[in-house]
């Protein structure tokens, strides 16, 4: 009779798969160039899906409301029909359904990078960061007044995230690729490889440093190359004249920084606003954003501009020429972004928050020739200063958007005052209001995340982790004279009093409890510490050192829970301070500080 064929997991080759597999994760892990490769692969990945994102957008764009292949939604004079009104009030019929169906089907929050980052060790779902990525498809292709940068950050870092943990990445590391994952994304989109890596260090990452450099560099690369290979161009702005600056022209540009900050500051209230008033309003959650999808079309039934993320009317603006109409539409703009984002569309503000900064900056230059009608400063120039000054103040990052303003103009002397403006705008955002758009909303859920720097391994390293079970217990209706008995000097330094169900009494010192002046028959109980100061096994290492500098103690009883008060461990103060001390050693490390 003859043989089965043997099962290639059972048989040397399969072994021999297993072993290359094993192999191929030691070597990522503890070789710098596996990284970088690594990078590189994914970047190619992640420019291959910015590429995608952008064409089926723009298709969508062109099929939904008639226009010319490559004319750009924003850019387009006027809507064909003032039926078009309708189009976003229909993607936003498709996300309330998108969403009825996540809330069967996937019902949790999606982990940003900057989320991912902060708490998770750079850990997120591919497939929730496809499901984000579509969703942002889908608002932006119909009309909402968002950008796909949300999408292409997202599925870069989903990507990056998914390759890292197959390859086991260690945590610094797959942070590391996470962030070059939303640059690669970023980049290609762009056409802007220093944009992107910069976005990767400043916004996902959290800092510059030379282990980052490289995969991060790599990825960028691989990925706008892939795409442009794909025929993905963004158009360089042209400035309609010559610009020539002098020093004097520093002062009104340190002045638009602190009015982008003011308008940054505004903006985010305001989408804050829009989403409590619809929560307020009665209106089922899945219909919100059809609603803010009616008000949308109605806004650009005046203009186009409103719509999208406003690629096509940044050019039209900047090298247009300054009108009436200009702060009209930088009124719309704003509402319609925060309609469509507080109603529930997907998206991101990075583009609109160009588009706005370049309004910004044209409507200030206006006031600006008014009342110094000598200065003699272009528009243009402060339409693009403001560009980058208003999404610092929005999205953070004031080197991502000095190095974007030198890569869509291609002028190293202007993105010198752009990077002023920047600055300002961010010290001043910072000064007043302390967050970044990504960062308030995760203020208003109620997490601490004010960078994406890592903060997760504060909260993994919980009591539980670090707590002692094999503590010495003794009943808390015993005597002093018998605790003497049972627990010699030298045995143990503390005893953990508890009655017969296991509740927790007080901590006893054993030298104490051998002090001649005690009698031997005065209950163990009377010489009892710590008695209501508790830890949970839950609480982290921050929240521990807080409960031990609170109680005044150097030893504290871990319990399953405050009211059964069920005794299950005990944590020393120093060892807790020597515990964070060396994590944080380890994560300042894991920073580029020290190889």
């Amino acid at each position: 009779m003859s043989e089965a064929p043997a099962d290639p997991s059972r048989t040397g080759g399969g072994s021999a798969l297993r072993r290359l597999a094993a192999a191929a994760q030691s070597s990522a892990r503890r070789r710098e160039i596996a990284l970088v490769v690594i990078a590189a692969v994914m970047g190619v990945l992640a420019g291959l899906a910015a590429a995608f994102m952008s064409t089926l957008t723009q298709w969508a764009h062109e099929a939904l409301y008639g226009l010319s292949p490559g004319e750009r939604l924003s850019g387009s004079p006027a809507l064909l029909s003032p039926w078009l009104m309708l189009v976003p009030a229909a993607g936003g019929a498709a996300m309330g359904l998108i969403a009825l169906a996540l809330k069967k089907w996937r019902d949790r929050p999606f982990v940003d990078p900057i989320e991912a980052n902060a708490l998770h060790g750079g850990r997120m779902s591919l497939v929730d960061s496809i499901i984000v990525a579509a969703q942002t498809m889908v608002s932006n292709g119909f009309g909402a007044s968002l950008g796909l940068e949300a999408g292409y950050s997202q599925i870069g870092s989903g990507i990056a995230s998914r390759l890292g943990q197959a390859f086991d990445l260690r945590r610094n590391d797959l942070r590391i690729l996470v962030g070059a994952g939303a640059a690669a994304g970023l980049g290609a989109a762009f056409d802007a490889p220093l944009m992107g890596a910069f976005y990767g260090f400043e916004i996902i990452i959290g800092t510059y440093s030379i282990p980052a450099a490289a995969p991060v560099l790599a990825a960028t690369i691989t990925a706008v190359m892939t795409a442009r290979l794909l025929g993905a161009h963004v158009e360089r702005l042209q400035l309609p004249l010559d610009v020539t600056l002098a020093p004097i022209d520093i002062v009104p540009v340190l002045g638009l920084g602190l009015v982008a900050a003011a308008v940054a500051i505004g903006v985010m209230r305001l989408v804050t606003a829009v989403e409590a008033g619809f929560a307020k309003s009665g209106i089922p959650a899945p219909l919100r954003p059809m609603v803010a999808g009616l008000m949308v079309g109605a806004l650009a039934l005046y203009s186009p501009q409103v719509l999208s993320d406003g690629h096509g009317a940044l050019h039209k603006q900047v090298e247009g020429a300054m009108t009436l109409t200009v702060a009209v539409i930088f009124g719309f703009k704003i509402l319609a972004s925060a309609l469509s984002i507080g109603s529930g569309f997907r998206g991101g503000l990075f583009f609109a928050s160009l588009f706005l900064g370049a309004l910004m900056g044209k409507l200030y230059g206006g006031a600006l020739a008014i009342a110094w009608p000598t200065l003699g400063l272009d528009p243009a120039v402060l339409a693009v200063v403001g560009m980058g000054a208003l999404a610092v103040g929005i999205i953070g990052g004031p080197m991502t958007m000095t190095f974007l303003a030198l890569e869509m103009t291609g002028d190293l002397a202007l993105t010198g005052y752009v990077l002023a403006g920047a600055v300002v705008t961010s010290l001043a955002v910072r000064e007043t209001f302390g967050f970044s758009f990504s960062t308030w909303r995760f203020h208003l859920r109620g997490e601490a995340i004010r960078s994406p720097h890592d903060i997760g391994w504060m909260r993994e390293l919980t009591v539980g982790r670090m707590m002692r079970t094999d503590f010495a217990t003794f009943p808390a209706g015993g005597s002093i004279g018998a605790l003497r008995a049972a627990v010699p000097l030298g045995a143990h330094r503390l005893v953990a009093l508890v009655d017969d169900k296991g509740a927790y009494g007080g901590l006893v010192q054993v030298a104490q409890a051998h002090g001649p002046a005690l009698a031997a028959d005065a209950p163990a109980s009377s010489i009892a510490r710590q008695t209501d100061a508790l830890l949970l096994p839950a609480m982290n290492v921050r929240e521990a050192a807080f409960a031990f500098d609170a109680a005044h103690a150097e030893d504290l009883a871990v319990v399953a829970d405050r009211a059964g008060r069920r005794l299950v461990g005990l944590l020393g103060e120093a060892y807790v301070l020597k515990r964070y001390a060396r994590e944080l050693e380890r994560a300042r490390r894991g920073l580029g500080a020290e190889d």
